[in-house]
């Protein structure tokens, strides 16, 4: 794993160069916004819920935030597996911040196994620039160090956590993974992200549709 060495490194670009992106797939723009509900039949703005057919690695017991979904692939953070020994405070050093913004400090994940070096910010949709990625619904995603510099100055949005890494999946990739029954789709809320306990975020979501995966079917079919 790459070490990361301030917060500066974790973002593809600043604001103040907010044109491109430079991630794999599917490929974002800014200042494009992309917003989920305006994508049917795709799953922006939900959350992923791994099942028991997923035994093994990162994803297993994961809940992911997917904030990008379309013919060309899907890209989401994972928002369930605190990084316990990465402290935020460290991540911020070499930002050059005032030494009076304050000690506001936020929950950070793993969000994947792609580009560890970069963060992703998952975060309430009252702060929405024109260098965030993605917004749908209550929820959005900025991928910009200037949000951390709000977040700090008390000008960024009222909730938020840190994803460091990202998961994508190819073109079909996670269709066809839904498809084997890996994944449960959930709508995404404030209250899973932000207000559930993490080691709780995986039962919570299933269960909100209402499915209790210590009874899942991993032969299950679809209706």
């Amino acid at each position: 794993m790459k070490l990361i060495r301030s917060v500066k490194d974790m973002f593809a670009r600043d604001a103040s160069s907010p044109t491109d992106i430079a991630l794999n797939t599917p490929r974002i723009t800014s200042p494009n916004i992309l917003d989920g509900s305006t994508a049917p039949g795709y799953l922006a703005g939900q959350l992923l819920v791994a099942t028991p057919v997923i035994t093994t690695g990162c994803f297993q017991k994961s809940v992911v935030y997917v904030f990008a979904h379309n013919d060309e692939g899907a890209m989401g953070v994972i928002i369930n597996q605190p990084l316990e020994l990465i402290n935020y405070s460290a991540l911020l050093e070499g930002m050059n911040l005032p030494e009076n913004v304050g000690n506001k400090e936020l929950p950070v994940f793993f969000g994947g196994p792609m580009e560890r070096a970069r963060g992703f910010v998952v975060h309430s949709a009252d702060y929405v620039r024109d260098f965030s990625l993605a917004c749908s619904g209550e929820l959005a995603v900025t991928a910009s160090s200037t949000i951390l510099t709000d977040i700090m100055h008390e000008k960024g949005p009222a909730e938020a956590v840190l994803a460091v890494g990202y998961a994508g999946w190819t073109p079909g990739q996670l269709e066809s993974e839904i498809e084997q029954n890996s994944w449960i789709t959930v709508p995404a809320t404030p209250e899973l992200v932000f207000h559930t306990e993490n080691d709780l975020k995986w039962a919570t979501a299933s269960k909100s549709l209402g499915v209790d995966m210590a009874f899942f079917s991993t032969t299950a079919g679809h209706a």
